[in-house]
This record gives C-alpha cells, sequence and structure tokens, in this order.
C-alpha cells in the first residue's frame, strides 16, 4: 500500500474509533432522541429552499461555522449581536469581515423551537446548517454528534482577531492550528478543502499580489496572476467589495480546490505552499485525483472540529434567541 494511503486509511480508523468515544465528552449520535428526534429534519427542510434560491448561501454557512468553531469552540458565540453587552462582540473582529446569512440560523432556530421548545442548542443548529450546506452542494452528508450547549457570553472582538488565522497564514502555522484540534496530516490539508466553496475577497490577496516580496507572485500561474492583477488593483479602495472565486465550480463541494492549486491557481499563500510543501504536497496531489478519499477525510476533520472545545452537560446554556445572551 503506497505511503499515500496508510496516511488516510489510519486517519480513518482513527475516526471509526473516535466515533464510540463522543459520548465521553457529553455529545452523541442520538441526543434528542427523545426530546426532538426530528431535528435533523427541521434544520435540512428549513434550509433546503434557501439553497435553492441564494447558492451563495452554502458557502457562508460553512463559514459560519468555521469561524464561531475557531475562537472558543462550536458554542454560536459568533451569532450574538455586535452590540450585545458592554464591549463589541465577536462579530465585529476584522477578520470576521464578509461573515454573512446568521439570519438564516435565527430562522431555523425559530422552526426548531416552534417543535421543540428550549431544546436544541444554536449551537448544534449551526453546525448541522454547515453539515445541510456541504451535502448540498454535492459533498457528504457527515454523520455528527449532537449535545453542545451555547456559550453564556460571547468573546470579545479582540479575541477572535487573535484566535482566526489571517489570510497571510503558511503551511506550519495551519498544521499546527488543526494539530490543535486532534486533526491527522491527511485530515488538516483536507479541512483546507472547504475552500472550494465560495469567493475570496482581493483585500485578502493584496499581499500576494502587491507585496514587497514577490516570491507569492511568482508561484501563481502568469495567466492567472494577470487576471487577478486586473480584477484586484493596487490598493484599491473596493478591495473589501470585489473578489474571485474560489475555483471554477464556487457552488459545487468537490475537488477542485486542490486541482486548481496545483495548476498554480491558488488564491491564498497557503494553497501555493501546499502543493511545494513536502509535507502536503503528495496529499495534495491524491486529494486532486481521488474525490471520495477527500471526502472522507474532510467528513472525519468537519467532526473534529466540530466537537472540539464545546460546551456540554450543564456548561453554557439553550438559547431562545441566537442573538442574545439569554
Amino acid at each position: 500500500m503506497p505511503s499515500i494511503m496508510r496516511f488516510i486509511v489510519a486517519g480513518l480508523f482513527l475516526f471509526q474509533s473516535f466515533r464510540f468515544d463522543v459520548n465521553g465528552v457529553g455529545l452523541s449520535y442520538n441526543f434528542y432522541e427523545k426530546t426532538c428526534p426530528q431535528v435533523e429534519y427541521i434544520v435540512r427542510d428549513g434550509l433546503r429552499p434557501m439553497f435553492l434560491t441564494d447558492p451563495t448561501s452554502p458557502a457562508a454557512l460553512l463559514r459560519l461555522m468555521f469561524h464561531d468553531c475557531q475562537v472558543q469552540g462550536c458554542d454560536a458565540s459568533i451569532l450574538v449581536d455586535p452590540g450585545h453587552g458592554s464591549e463589541a462582540t465577536e462579530m465585529k473582529a476584522s477578520k470576521n469581515f464578509g461573515i454573512k446569512k446568521r439570519e438564516l440560523i435565527s430562522m431555523v432556530k425559530s422552526m426548531v423551537e416552534a417543535q421543540c421548545p428550549q431544546q436544541v442548542s444554536c449551537a448544534d443548529i449551526l453546525v448541522l446548517a454547515a453539515r445541510e450546506a456541504v451535502a448540498a452542494s454535492g459533498g457528504p452528508r457527515i454523520n455528527i454528534p449532537l449535545g453542545r450547549r451555547d456559550s453564556s457570553h460571547s468573546p470579545s472582538y479582540r479575541l477572535a482577531d487573535a484566535l482566526l488565522p489571517p489570510a497571510t497564514t503558511g503551511v506550519a502555522d495551519m498544521l499546527k492550528i488543526f494539530a490543535n484540534k486532534g486533526m491527522t496530516l491527511a485530515e488538516s490539508v483536507a479541512i483546507l478543502g472547504a475552500h472550494t466553496l465560495g469567493i475570496t475577497h482581493c483585500s485578502n490577496i493584496q499581499n500576494r499580489l502587491y507585496g514587497l516580496k514577490n516570491g507569492e507572485f511568482r508561484a501563481i500561474e502568469p495567466t492567472f496572476a494577470a487576471f487577478l492583477r486586473l480584477t484586484c488593483q493596487r490598493g484599491s479602495l473596493t478591495s473589501n467589495l470585489s473578489f474571485v472565486l474560489n475555483d471554477p465550480t464556487p457552488f459545487a463541494f468537490d475537488n477542485e480546490y486542490y486541482v486548481n492549486a496545483m495548476r498554480g491557481r491558488g488564491l491564498l499563500r497557503i494553497d501555493a505552499e501546499m502543493v511545494s510543501n513536502p509535507k502536503t504536497a503528495r496529499l495534495v496531489q491524491h486529494f486532486a485525483m481521488n474525490v471520495d478519499d477527500f471526502f472522507r477525510a474532510f467528513s472525519s476533520a468537519f467532526v473534529k472540529l466540530s466537537r472540539y472545545g464545546v460546551l456540554t452537560g450543564k456548561q453554557g446554556v439553550i438559547r431562545k434567541n441566537c442573538y442574545e445572551m439569554k
């Protein structure tokens, strides 16, 4: 068996083993069996028309979950209104620029409350919504444990800005971030495949295109580099409004992110570094050729991210309104 496959098989074996350990931290695959057995169907049916009318919604919901989970675990703190409390909340962080579709979680929460009052957390609904976003876009349907509780306080925007990785993050730092969440190397490369959905704002690639160190610019395929400089002009006042597609299929959850990166058409620094870094290059190549292995590794990484640092049991609260800390 090639070494690349041993990486992936070993990671998936660990995932299968992990599934039986989830109850130890208060999460389980049948958590709402008695209190709200229909919750997953409510979330799915509530979001389906939104996905059909607005194809940008899946990418937005997936990013919303990632940003929530990166700060202090998946606790729905990102949903709290920016003006709540004495200090600006997490949503005011500069690195949460472009976060949207928070209202969809609130909408689904209202639907769940109508059938299961004060039973299901906003945190679980947010993770379920992200799971549906992946599946509705053609990706895997991920089986996730539930039982998260909502935070009873929102972190400040300063903490969010400190913990969310910047657009300039390289391979070494990103691998460290994901390793701290229990991910294998294969899972760490796979979770970045979430960038196969959506867009990147020009403000996030200005440094690559016009920075003093032009080595990063040379790593971009020349024709694509010319296109990017035309679309994202130097110092443009509209760089927060203008954007480029993450890959040629921005509404489909597929492995085009890796294919694109191998062609020198990745947008962020890490896209280029993953292709050339000896730790990650073979995994990028493998996922570019084998979408099923990418889906399996992504699924296990998604579960690990969704369970990291969660509140369970009597910790936290079950918010009735996702926008408010009560």
